[in-house]
């Protein structure tokens, strides 16, 4: 008769995985159509799923900078806090390959302050800078301290007849969890409110220093 006890540790291995990662896909359900995206505006889109608690967009716009620019900009996870909205520290915990994990903390108005961790996953080539990330659970923090959980990824293309110039797409899921009463702005802060704030930080970042 064979042995359940190998189905066992497989369950409890799930299991674990489930404890520690996001259960949230860190893929957008679609993409923004590229030709819409122009360096003049930014574009968000609304692609939350009603089954979700958190809420969950894709925003995208033309940056006047080549692809591996921009990558590398994204890439530098401790220069975060000089130019990314609220983030006020990002230490890197591990570095393993093409995966690196990040403890954040961010700093949002009224003093609320946010602690949580990420696990960045990168894959670049000539065509694409691919970042996404999930969130990774912290026994150490309370619930009142960070957030239920987050997934986004960053898409960056070369802008067809145009390499100096890259096509860039952003997609977040957010959700901050149960918010007291009167402030129920932390979600809009996290989400929708951050997009536009992102892309431009992106954008200065970019630009040539005189």
């Amino acid at each position: 008769m064979p042995t359940k006890f190998p189905h066992a540790i497989v369950a409890l291995l799930i299991l674990a995985a489930c404890k520690f990662a996001s259960a949230v896909s860190p893929l957008p359900t679609t993409d923004l159509t590229p030709a819409t995206l122009t360096e003049s505006d930014i574009s968000i889109v609304d692609v939350s799923l009603a089954a979700e608690a958190g809420k969950r967009y894709l925003a995208g716009t033309v940056i006047d900078s080549p692809m591996a620019t921009l990558c590398a900009i994204l890439q530098d996870y401790p220069a975060y806090p000089r130019f990314m909205p609220n983030t006020d520290k990002v230490e890197i915990v591990k570095v393993d390959g093409k995966q690196t994990v990040l403890d954040m903390t961010l700093k949002l108005p009224l003093g609320k302050v946010k602690r949580y961790r990420l696990s960045m996953s990168s894959a670049i080539d000539n065509n694409a800078c691919r970042l996404s990330w999930v969130m990774v659970a912290r026994a150490d923090l309370a619930a009142s301290e960070t957030i239920a959980d987050t997934v986004g990824s960053w898409k960056l293309t070369p802008l067809p007849g145009n390499a100096q110039k890259t096509r860039v797409q952003y997609f977040v899921y957010s959700d901050p969890g149960p918010v007291p009463l009167g402030l129920g702005w932390i979600v809009d802060a996290l989400g929708k409110e951050s997009l536009p704030k992102t892309l431009e930080a992106l954008r200065s970042r970019a630009k040539p220093k005189p």
